[in-house]
């Protein structure tokens, strides 16, 4: 997926108020992107009707595209279909629908859907009421870096009968919220300093090495880079790479890479003869493969 595409998408997530509508050529990108059944054009295009940006606002079809996407485990369009079910918008107002699509989009690791699993599991609606649940939900989403869950979950800790252990969690967790900056934390840590309580030091991540991945095997990655090298987004243009770790990724059972070659067979694509029979064989390839966990 072009990297732009996937910037585009996740500024707008975050962002709803900035309009960054797609040129015919970048349309035309997702087009053939979503031809070949990608998760990821599925939620672009879902966000552009969405938001209207670029095309006439309609949001019953963004939740189509969204419900698309959603089914085959994007998490991203998992948690949106969540926040459409609640608020009722392109769908009817549905809170145990939005607590099953954040739930599918929260196993998968999306942090804003764990931190609004857990609130529902507090307050009780769309789902029984279980501190048990909030505090499971809040805790992943909260030591992923999430402020607000690190918030409510340190004050869970702080105002119940929590063990030396929990205690020392809160602090750690409060810390962290403070440090991202979140309002309703950096109030509580001061007046916890004002009490003598200390403030936890703050964990890093390293970003993924995407071409290390792919060439340890893994077929994700070696199907991201490929479509990097196939748009000239993140990697330097490079159709002849781009086939290569399409045909890895395929090798190692990965649809949308196989997907991706029967597209580009099919139509002449990337700098190769169209060839009706390796178009053929790959989207039948495509077609029986087992479906993913």
């Amino acid at each position: 997926m072009n990297i732009r595409f996937i910037l585009i998408a996740f500024l707008t997530i975050l962002f709803p108020h900035l309009c960054h509508a797609m040129t015919p050529e970048e349309t035309t990108l997702v087009s053939n992107a979503a031809e070949r059944g990608s998760d990821g054009a599925q939620l672009l295009i879902a966000i552009e009707y969405l938001h209207g940006n670029g095309v006439q606002k309609d949001e019953k079809r963004a939740a189509y595209w969204l419900e698309r996407a959603g089914m085959q485990g994007n998490a991203a369009a998992q948690q949106i279909l969540g926040d459409l079910y609640e608020q009722g918008r392109g769908v009817p107002k549905n809170l145990k629908l939005s607590a099953d699509w954040r739930k599918k989009a929260a196993d998968r690791g999306n942090t804003d859907a764990q931190l609004k699993l857990g609130k529902m599991y507090l307050s009780g609606e769309g789902v029984e009421k279980s501190a048990e649940q909030a505090e499971y939900w809040l805790k992943r989403a909260a030591v992923e870096g999430n402020a607000e869950a690190q918030f409510l979950l340190g004050k869970m800790y702080k105002l119940r009968r929590a063990g030396p252990r929990e205690q020392e969690l809160a602090e750690n967790f409060l810390a962290r919220s403070a440090e991202e900056g979140y309002e309703s934390a950096v109030a509580f840590m001061q007046f916890m300093e004002d009490t003598g309580y200390e403030v936890a030091e703050v964990f890093h991540q390293h970003p993924i090495n995407l071409q290390k991945l792919a060439e340890d095997g893994d077929a994700s990655s070696q199907y991201k880079l490929a479509a990097r090298y196939e748009s000239g987004h993140g990697e330097k243009l490079d159709y002849e790479k781009a086939l290569y770790w399409f045909r890895k990724a395929a090798a190692n059972g990965n649809v949308m890479a196989m997907k991706s070659l029967a597209h580009i067979y099919e139509k002449g694509l990337d700098g190769v003869v169209a060839d009706p029979k390796a178009a053929a064989f790959w989207a039948e390839k495509a077609r029986t493969a087992p479906a993913p966990d």
